[in-house]
């Protein structure tokens, strides 16, 4: 009878078996990587008084007054307008990316919260590296910080 844990029996498949897993979260980054730069979310307020089109990491990259509507409302009711669709448009654009990015499937990993900048990617880091790390007995320091000669860190 085989064991179902190859993690802990075959270190061999469970080099490949990481490998893969490795792949396939870089050909993640690779997908998100191109929606950044094509993906596009359009999106309007209830009134259509405006058009708002965001990129794919949800910066706002045009906007379009629809008709004069706009100019008839008071200063602030725009303004109002103006803050609640963007942030209709950010959450929709969020939303792309994670769907893009789905679970990982290594624990630690949070794909897309790095892409929605919730995440530092050191830190993400760190969780996935340090448990192992610590395992061998190191200590390292994996926030990127380079330790000068008088003890002090760049960074």
């Amino acid at each position: 009878m085989t064991n179902p844990d190859f993690a802990e029996s075959d270190p061999v498949r469970a080099m490949d078996n990481a490998w893969a897993t490795f792949e396939t979260e870089m050909d993640k980054l690779g997908q998100l990587g191109k929606h950044w730069d094509e993906a596009r979310t359009t999106v309007h307020p209830k009134d259509r008084s405006l058009t708002m089109t965001l990129d794919g990491r949800g910066e706002l990259v045009e906007l379009t007054f629809n008709g004069s509507k706009y100019r008839t409302l008071p200063p602030a009711q725009l303004a109002q307008i103006i803050v609640e669709t963007l942030q209709k448009g950010r959450a929709e654009a969020q939303q792309k990316m994670s769907d893009l990015m789905g679970e990982a499937s290594v624990p630690g990993l949070d794909l897309a919260g790095m892409a929605a900048g919730e995440v530092r990617p050191d830190e993400m880091i760190k969780s996935m590296f340090g448990p192992m790390l610590e395992g061998f007995g190191l200590d390292v320091d994996l926030s990127g910080r380079r330790p000068r000669p008088d003890g002090e860190t760049n960074g």
